[in-house]
């Protein structure tokens, strides 16, 4: 059917899906009763892809919680429990005493009113902007916003502006010409293909004078800035009524999920008009019990989240030392640009070899190709040292 279509993008090079295998992790009948940070290194920067083991530098679980024995073990109690799957939407029958608690759990650690649980990231997008934006409101929206984000503004019946990358300039300039009954800010807080910030504290400040609603998408943000409670905290922003918060929990929190955080009416708004959340069957009770236990481990454990910008900030001065191009990175995300598609796809392949994971991204999901490495609290001195190493061989290889 379509044959004709493949073809058109194998010219260009066919993605592939890269499942991994199963490692062996620790034996929850351990005696651990605290944090125990070997097992985030052991297992966190490691993936298993037909029967070989890489260093993993692709991987968005900047913790290493995704493994973490704590975590498991809640899960675990929680199917003893509740069984595992939900079966019907929260509207229905399908939450639990669990989904309420993490929603309350996250209110407090983003300091607003209220919460509300997603499916994913891409789920809260698709359903929440287009819940609050209708037809005679306007969105203004960063031209590189995540899909998710360009995929909820279509799916509104608002008018849409696109202002250039982090220029609050440009942004400024838009807003000052429209006077809708609503206007909308989206941008994301970490660009998760660049690694840098958005400039929060200007477009806050563009808002507050414009009387115009922020929404911010922190799902690369929450763990990772602000000492792990995400991007208003790093610019020192007071929640407000007019801020609305999507974050989640599949990324530094290693579990599944999405939340809003808002006020109460935002909220009591979106249970009653975001179709993603009306006409979805709800987490299943031992992914929340999961989240509720790594957002616990988040709020107790600050030197995960030093840890992580530690490692960072050693592999990015070896990029830079090397005189790799990383673009404005910020953040654990660090791309690293060396040409065209057919060479950065070499530089992937010829990392494999050295036993380093790091897949290249490439258009149409960016315009520019590059290798995105992420770097996580899970890495060690060894593993940095180890893609430096590498790095180093596979740039003389590329450049014979």
């Amino acid at each position: 059917m379509f044959e004709e279509d493949i073809k058109k993008i194998k010219r260009s090079m066919l993605r592939k899906i890269n499942d991994r295998d199963a490692l062996n992790y620790a034996s929850d009948n351990s005696k651990e009763t605290e944090l125990d940070l070997s097992q985030i290194i052991e297992y966190g920067s490691r993936i298993l892809i037909n029967g070989i083991e890489y260093i993993n530098f692709s991987s968005n679980d900047y913790l290493g919680l995704s493994g973490n024995i704590h975590i498991r073990k809640s899960a675990k109690k929680a199917i003893d429990k509740f069984g595992f799957g939900a079966c019907a939407s929260r509207l229905l029958s399908g939450g639990t005493g669990l989904h309420r608690e993490l929603e309350e759990k996250v209110a407090g650690f983003k300091r607003t009113d209220a919460a509300l649980i997603f499916n994913s990231g891409y789920s809260a997008n698709v359903s929440v902007i287009p819940a609050i934006a209708s037809e005679g409101d306007i969105i203004f929206s960063d031209e590189l916003n995540h899909a998710s984000i360009i995929d909820g503004c279509r799916l509104s019946r608002a008018k849409k502006a696109v202002y250039r990358h982090g220029d609050v300039k440009h942004l400024s300039e838009l807003i000052e010409k429209e006077h809708r009954n609503r206007r909308i800010v989206i941008t994301d807080t970490i660009f998760s293909m660049d690694g840098d910030i958005a400039p929060l504290r200007e477009i806050y400040e563009i808002c507050l004078h414009n009387n115009a609603i922020l929404y911010i998408d922190d799902a690369h943000g929450t763990g990772v800035l602000g000492g792990g409670y995400g991007a208003l905290n790093h610019f020192n922003i007071k929640p407000e009524p007019w801020i609305i918060q999507m974050g989640t929990f599949s990324k530094a929190l290693g579990s599944l999920g999405a939340f809003i955080a808002a006020g109460e009416d935002v909220i009591q708004w979106l249970i009653n008009t975001a179709r993603g959340f009306i006409y979805s069957t709800a987490l299943p009770p031992c992914v929340v019990a999961a989240s509720i236990t790594a957002l616990q481990i988040l709020q107790e454990e600050p030197a995960l989240v030093k840890r992580l910008w530690h490692n960072r900030e050693k592999l990015f001065k070896g990029l830079k030392d090397m005189g790799f191009n990383t673009l404005n990175s910020e953040t654990p995300i660090i791309p690293v640009v060396v040409g065209d598609t057919e060479a950065t796809m070499k530089l992937s392949e010829e990392l494999k070899e050295h036993q380093i994971y790091a897949p290249a991204i490439r258009p149409p999901t960016v315009r520019i190709p590059r290798i995105r490495f992420t770097v996580t609290a899970s890495h060690t001195e060894k593993d940095i040292d180890e893609l430096i190493s590498a790095l180093t061989m596979a740039k003389k290889e590329i450049e014979n």
